[in-house]
């Protein structure tokens, strides 16, 4: 009896996997929602936008942007969560997304339970943009606010959210205190500071590119550790002499957690195509972005919780508390 059990589980258990393999070979077979948790023409609606054209042309079936900005990217976040795990909801996800667990008490979802990596895509730096001529460079910015603590004022996108943790890093790297304002979305920060309204802000430097090429706003640095190749005559916020200021801005591909591992490992490795692929690379290179070196879901997971970690760090130095 307990043979025949045993060969009923085992049979049980080729059916299971060949059902799997099945359904990773006909992914996908109809279209993928793929929620980008950020508004229109941010730098990961850019990001998510190029991938998920490249993903339609390779996999045959159409991949559609949903833009669910609100809270600090949580909301788009937490509708990935919630999804069926059946790889017809993917989501592109950035720094913002190990930021939030660290500065809003309760979340929606929790990352470990709910999500998992596939693979991050781009780094898309953030460069330090001000109103046109207001400060000569980030030094005169710091030593301005310094001069009168509290009084500048910079943007943010919610609080606790990607650029809310880079503006403290650099305000605790160079001494200084400022009023942070927040608003719902990068085009409605860097129209704030398009205006004149706000004294600067960390945004993602594929959704400013046109507005520092007009010089319509200055790019006083850049969080990236080295220049960027698109920004040349921009310094690093370190090379501008403020060290341990540095902030990557990546974004990355995520899925519900329980997503079949056949279907993950398909959109990693048709994922880690694109992003080898020479004419991606040049469309990132010009919007600022750079390609980051693939890592597998694993790996991705493994970088997910060193990043909370880190800002934890950040937040705790900072005295930023959990809302």
């Amino acid at each position: 009896m307990s043979r025949l059990l045993a060969s009923c589980v085992l049979a049980a258990a080729a059916a299971c996997s060949l059902g799997h393999i099945a359904a990773a070979q006909s992914y996908p077979a109809k279209s993928v929602k793929v929620i980008v948790p950020n508004t229109p023409g941010s730098g990961v609606d850019i990001v998510g936008r190029a991938v998920s054209q490249r993903l339609q042309e390779a996999l045959g079936q159409p991949f559609v942007v949903e833009n669910r900005p609100g809270a600090g990217t949580t909301t788009g976040i937490a509708a990935a969560a919630s999804s069926s795990p059946d790889g017809y909801t993917i989501l592109f996800a950035t720094a913002a997304m190990t930021t939030t667990p660290v500065t809003m008490a309760k979340l929606p979802y929790e990352i470990g339970r709910d999500l998992a990596g596939v693979t991050p895509v781009v780094n898309t730096p953030l460069v330090v943009v001000t109103p046109a001529g207001r400060f000569k460079d980030l030094r005169d910015l710091v030593a301005r606010a310094k001069a009168a603590p509290g009084t500048l004022n910079y943007a943010v996108i919610g609080y606790g959210a990607a650029a809310h943790f880079a503006a403290e890093r650099l305000a605790l790297a160079a001494g200084f205190k400022a009023q942070m304002v927040s608003f719902r979305g990068t085009n409605e920060a860097n129209t704030e500071i398009l205006a004149g309204r706000m004294d600067f802000f960390f945004t993602p430097a594929t959704a400013a590119q046109e507005l520092i090429r007009d010089k319509k706003i200055d790019a006083l640095a850049a969080t990236s550790r080295k220049r960027l190749s698109d920004l040349p005559d921009v310094p690093t916020t370190e090379q501008a002499g403020f060290k341990d200021s540095d902030f990557d801005f990546w974004v990355g591909l995520i899925v519900p957690r329980q997503t079949p591992r056949d279907i993950v490992d398909k959109l990693h490795a048709t994922t880690v195509k694109i992003m080898q692929d020479k004419a991606f690379v040049e469309q990132m290179a010009k919007i600022g972005g750079e390609v980051m070196d693939p890592l597998s879901p694993a790996q991705f997971g493994t970088f997910i919780k060193n990043e909370i970690t880190r800002n934890q760090a950040i937040a705790k130095a900072a005295g930023i508390e959990a809302k």
